[in-house]
């Protein structure tokens, strides 16, 4: 990648998403950054709050609106890239959502259900088809391009959480999505991967963070702390900068060892 690598985040707002537009933008990335909220007036927090603080470091940074499980909002967050830096080198589907209520899955509603899975599967998949299509069509006008997808899931595409099950099968699904578009698109050179984050501090897991520390501290994590935007955007800067070319389809779980199988 080169300094005039775009990268299309979403859910760049906050939390992992923020983690991952620092990280590139301060290693000469340009930043487009998608979130469903958009409020210009607030500096404190949000899309903006990420702008200033990108083009602090002298990276560009454009703030896209949009909701990733509107379909129909796709083609206006693609349109907004293109006419602002005319390529897309690097997608990132990082948006997502846990359900509004923890509920034991024999009670978990439709509702929440189809929440989820519209945001956090459904939305990335069509996204990526838009995108990869886009992706294909600079490389035909250029072989020597190499785009990349990467995609942000969870262990808990393969660790069962009864009390959020929709949100398991939602990233179970994001991480098989990933595969078949490795294998899709690998022959046109664009390398898709997954990212599995572990026990992440962010607005998203706030709400149990008492639990969690308490599972931290009793040996849950290997590495004995919680994960930090920051560690996600240093995977996602490695792939960014072409380290892995022989890997699409690489999964890469970045969760202080909670992948070790033990007694």
């Amino acid at each position: 990648m080169n300094n005039n690598s775009v990268a299309l985040i979403t859910g760049c707002g906050r939390g992992i998403g923020r983690g991952i537009a620092i990280e590139l933008a301060k290693n000469g990335f340009s930043i487009a950054g998608n979130d469903v909220i958009f409020d210009p007036n607030n500096r404190e927090a949000g899309l903006f709050e990420v702008k200033e603080k990108i083009e602090e470091s002298g990276a560009s940074f454009l703030p896209v609106q949009g909701d990733i499980s509107s379909l129909e909002e796709h083609e206006k967050i693609l349109n907004s890239v293109l006419d602002k830096f005319g390529r897309i080198d690097i997608l990132v589907n990082n948006a997502g959502v846990a359900p509004l209520k923890r509920l034991d899955m024999l009670e978990t509603t439709p509702e929440s259900y189809d929440r989820v899975l519209s945001i956090n599967a459904r939305g990335p998949f069509f996204l990526t088809q838009k995108v990869a299509k886009q992706m294909i069509e600079q490389v035909k006008d250029n072989p020597e391009f190499k785009p990349i997808i990467i995609f942000i899931s969870s262990i808990s595409a393969y660790v069962s959480s009864p009390l959020r099950a929709e949100y398991c099968i939602s990233k179970a699904s994001l991480s098989i999505t990933a595969k078949i578009f490795a294998d899709r698109l690998a022959e046109y050179g664009i390398n898709v991967y997954e990212i599995r984050p572990g026990i992440i501090q962010t607005d998203m897991t706030a709400p149990v963070k008492e639990k969690y520390d308490k599972l931290i501290a009793e040996g849950l994590v290997p590495q004995k702390r919680w994960g930090f935007p920051e560690d996600i955007g240093k995977a996602v800067l490695a792939i960014a900068k072409g380290h892995f070319p022989y890997s699409t389809g690489m999964v890469i779980e970045i969760s202080g060892g909670m992948n070790i199988n033990r007694l």
